[in-house]
């Protein structure tokens, strides 16, 4: 709107697209659930799923009830996996309502969604998350096969899948990753021959689906799915499998120098006269901070994008703006920022958001789910 501050998140969803035949192509065949929680890992979820179907995704993830009453209510009518599953009974109640496909992490939400079902004279699929080694949720390899059975038994419940999670696929150590998948196979086998077939068989998050050529001789032959997130967000989840495919950042969080001063060698810039200069420079104020998802820690250390050039930060992260050294790049009021993603224009620079994760000291994930509410997303 007229008079907004010119800060926003672009979104390219043609990028998104491109992520996702990426995805595809190393999925080799498998079906492709892609996992839009979060939010869309802070992308927008309702249009990251409607970009996804025009792809010809099939099948979607989120982590809550609530995540997926979203889309539900956007006319997203997809399958839906909750991967958080239910907590109570009338979250149960709800999840079948919405014809969503929760987790089962516990025979305690069974009787829950049982029960749910019942009352509403409707079947629910439903699937089962097996803890094979993340010790965080999911049913114990010891019970797994116990409730496979009680899922199918039920006339009410459709077991639709049977899934696990990875701890490690994201190192270059993968030997945690083949006990798990050697675990899961072996619940896969005991399961197969108490005549169990499930309709998805998935354990490859983003990590796991670039390590695939190195797993294959563990993975059970039962998987036909994966679930890549990260990834379709154009972010490898480590740096050692970022040539195993061809990824294009998805946000780029933009904005404009708003106010542009020259200080003097010895002045000192921001809160707490943390920054002092080392010689006489010009400094530019960016309308955003950390209530938008700018990690604090990123004073003094921090770089962004001016002109094609890195600028680095000058300074404390305020909770509504930056201030950036600008040396010799001769910027003014109204040019253009980037603080994590692509510069606009095909032959705008980049400064790839696990760059600046690392220096904030911490994992791109969390850049990107972080960047506030107050910032508006816009297709481009």
């Amino acid at each position: 709107m007229a008079g907004a501050r010119p800060t926003r998140a672009a979104i390219d969803l043609e990028a998104l697209a491109g992520n996702f035949a990426e995805a595809r192509r190393l999925a080799a065949g498998r079906s492709v659930l892609a996992v839009v929680k979060a939010d869309g890992y802070g992308h927008g979820a309702v249009p990251v799923a409607r970009s996804l179907a025009r792809s010809g995704c099939s099948e979607l993830a989120v982590a809550t009830v609530a995540e997926g009453a979203e889309l539900r209510v956007a006319g997203i009518a997809l399958p839906i996996l909750v991967l958080g599953g239910i907590h109570h009974a009338a979250e149960a109640a709800e999840a079948v309502a919405l014809r969503l496909v929760p987790a089962v992490h516990h025979a305690g939400q069974i009787s829950w969604l049982s029960e749910a079902a019942r009352s509403q004279g409707r079947t629910l699929s439903l699937q089962v998350e097996v803890d094979t080694g993340m010790a965080r949720m999911g049913v114990p390899l010891s019970e797994a096969a116990a409730v496979l059975e009680q899922v199918e038994s039920s006339d009410l419940l459709v077991l639709d899948g049977v899934f696990t999670h990875l701890a490690c696929a994201d190192e270059s150590d993968l030997e945690p990753s083949v006990v798990q998948l050697r675990r899961f196979g072996t619940l896969l086998a005991e399961a197969r021959k108490l005549g169990i077939a499930p309709r998805r068989v998935h354990v490859a998050n983003s990590a796991g689906l670039l390590a695939t050529a190195d797993l294959a001789s563990a993975s059970p032959p039962e998987v036909n799915a994966v679930r890549p997130g990260l990834m379709l967000y154009g972010v490898p989840p480590a740096a050692h499998l970022r040539e195993r495919a061809t990824l294009a950042p998805v946000m780029s969080l933009q904005s404009e120098i708003v106010a542009v001063r020259r200080v003097a060698a010895g002045e000192s810039v921001g809160y707490g006269a943390a920054w002092r200069a080392t010689q006489p420079t010009r400094i530019a104020t960016v309308p955003l901070g950390y209530a938008d998802g700018i990690p604090w820690g990123l004073g003094g250390r921090g770089i962004a994008l001016v002109a094609g050039c890195r600028v680095p930060f000058a300074g404390r992260v305020s909770m509504d703006l930056v201030t950036l050294d600008l040396g010799p790049v001769a910027a003014q009021i109204g040019d253009p920022v980037v603080l994590f993603g692509r510069e606009p224009g095909e032959a705008g620079a980049t400064l790839p958001v696990e760059e600046v994760a690392q220096m904030a000291e911490t994992i791109p994930y969390e850049l990107l789910v972080r960047v506030g509410s107050r910032v508006p997303r816009v297709e481009g």
